[in-house]
């Protein structure tokens, strides 16, 4: 039997304390521990759409308008809902609507059509785009293909230069031909994308610019025209895909109210290369 010294009492103390009984033994409480609380884990993606937001209302000031997902991550954020005028990146709608139409009818596109479609996506050619447009059912057949590539803001024209869209709208275009469970097969989005990597070198701007160092894919196309209704200034969009270890980037940039194409050009280049640049630094894995 254990006998407490008083210095026993005393070292003892710090492990039990007697009951008030004085009979009983009983382990004392633990005392609570004090970890510091841990930080919260920052909001990359927020705090990047804070910056590509105020970016865009202070660059473009009600004329500019970004959207950008990365196929590869979670990561997607959109500044401006604006609807601009498409120009010539409804050449991009324009061929997916024929190769869906082609698929549903267990059909290939013709040779005549693969040739007005290399013209009207690598030279921008308006006579081979308006060939194809009347091709898919003009303005009735692109409306039936958008509804099934998941557009919600694209309003085409019979003057399809002139038709509406925004840039969340033309993610969800890129989205769904680049998706292999999408409406377009295989073979469809390997050609339609290996026509936009293969642009002129005259017109392989804007998300071009926003390529990095480690980037293994460029596909774009661009769309620029004169707007009567204001006052004969610029539209001026880009839309494309950057593909690079660890994303896959889907970019679409619209824009407007220019008074030179090349200040266009130089604006949308600039926002495809500042929010890529927010972008990328968010961590992944």
């Amino acid at each position: 039997m254990l006998a407490l010294t008083g210095a026993g009492v005393v070292e003892a103390s710090a492990l039990w304390r007697l009951s008030g009984d004085g009979g009983t033994a009983t382990p004392a409480a633990a005392k609570p521990s004090h970890s510091p609380t841990p930080s919260p884990t920052p909001d990359y993606l927020a705090e990047a759409k804070a910056k590509i937001t105020a970016y865009v209302n202070r660059v473009g000031k009600g004329h500019l308008t970004v959207a950008v997902k990365d196929r590869g991550s979670d990561i997607a954020v959109t500044a401006g809902a604006t609807r601009f005028q498409t120009a010539s990146i409804i050449k991009v709608d324009i061929l997916a609507a024929l190769l869906l139409r082609a698929r549903q009818r267990d059909q290939e596109i013709t040779n005549t059509d693969r040739r007005n479609a290399k013209k009207m996506i690598t030279l921008s050619d308006n006579s081979a785009a308006t060939t194809l447009f009347w091709k898919v059912g003009g303005t009735a057949g692109l409306n039936t293909a958008n509804r099934t590539f998941g557009l919600k803001e694209t309003v085409p024209t019979s003057s399809w230069g002139m038709s509406k869209t925004t840039a969340a709208d033309q993610i969800r275009l890129l989205t769904a031909i680049t998706d292999p469970d999408g409406p377009l097969d295989d073979d469809g989005r390997s050609y339609l994308f290996d026509l936009m990597s293969q642009v002129d070198e005259t017109q392989d701007w804007g998300v071009p610019a926003a390529a990095g160092a480690d980037t293994t894919g460029v596909y774009v196309k661009n769309g620029w025209d004169t707007i009567t209704a204001d006052g004969g200034l610029w539209q001026v969009n880009t839309i494309g895909r950057l593909v690079e270890p660890g994303h896959d980037w889907l970019v679409a940039v619209l824009s407007n109210h220019h008074k030179t194409q090349t200040a266009g050009v130089r604006m949308i280049e600039a926002a495809a290369k500042y929010v890529l640049g927010e972008l990328r630094k968010i961590p992944t894995a």
